[in-house]
């Protein structure tokens, strides 16, 4: 009898340990799109409240030197500037009250064939400096908006996509911006298309699109929304002081 106990405290034993594995198995297999996802970038700059949703639905709270990874989607509240720093050097800065997905960020050193770069503006705006995979392969890079694919070509461009929210953002005569995406390239080039046509925009020049039923144009400089980043953001220097939000003079990110 005695013998007979000691088995059945083996298999309760064993049953045990083998129910604790596959638990563990599960939880794994629950966090593994976060833990394999590959990194894409790091935050370098923040001056308020930034969240993310991770590919898996969880969301979190973002700080300097948090891991961006692909398929991340960032949210930036109302005052709130971040700067993103990508592994192939390229940058990104959103302004307050955006959100971009990561789509694809992939950058091989020895096998540029294999880059891949996809980030969706979904609202608001961004302003960002081409990295090692635009200079090599420009065909790699692309910036989704709601009414526009944005490619480019070495570059460092702005956009931001207005839906009567663009107040903060006035054109240089003062006028609120009409509805629309607004894009400026201070260095390089970018190629916007969408549905109606396409347009080239090289360095200095403004663009606009109203809607995917139009084609892009170019637009005077006066009547342009350029993209503009507070100093403590838009310089390679961590942002000083104890306050979240930014007083510093606005300007553009180069």
């Amino acid at each position: 009898m005695k013998r007979l106990i000691n088995t059945n405290h083996w298999r309760d034993g064993a049953m045990f340990r083998l129910a604790r594995q596959l638990l563990c198995l599960l939880a794994m297999s629950g966090c593994g799109s976060i833990a394999y996802a590959q990194t894409a970038g790091t935050v370098t700059h923040l001056s308020g409240v930034l969240t993310v949703k991770h590919a898996d639905g969880s969301t979190a709270v973002l700080a300097i030197n948090s891991s961006i990874l692909q398929g991340d989607t960032l949210v930036t509240e109302a005052n709130t500037y971040t700067r993103v720093k990508f592994v192939d050097n390229g940058e990104m800065v959103l302004r307050p009250s955006s959100q971009v997905i990561v789509k694809s960020y992939v950058f091989d050193v020895d096998h540029p064939e294999k880059d891949s770069v996809a980030i969706q503006l979904v609202n608001g705006g961004l302003r960002s400096a081409t990295g090692l995979i635009g200079r090599r392969n420009h065909d790699a890079v692309s910036f989704e908006t709601p009414i526009g694919a944005i490619g480019v070509r070495g570059t460092n461009f702005g956009a931001v996509f207005c839906q009567s929210d663009c107040g903060s953002v006035p054109t240089p005569r003062g006028n609120m911006p009409q509805n629309g995406l607004y894009v400026d390239v201070s260095q390089g080039a970018i190629v916007l298309t969408n549905p109606a046509g396409q347009q080239i925009y090289q360095t200095g020049q403004f663009g606009y699109v109203a809607n995917l039923n139009t084609p892009p144009v170019v637009i005077p400089p006066t009547e342009g929304v350029p993209v503009t980043m507070p100093l403590s953001i838009s310089k390679n220097a961590p942002p000083t002081g104890t306050s979240a939000a930014s007083t510093d003079v606005d300007c553009v990110v180069r």
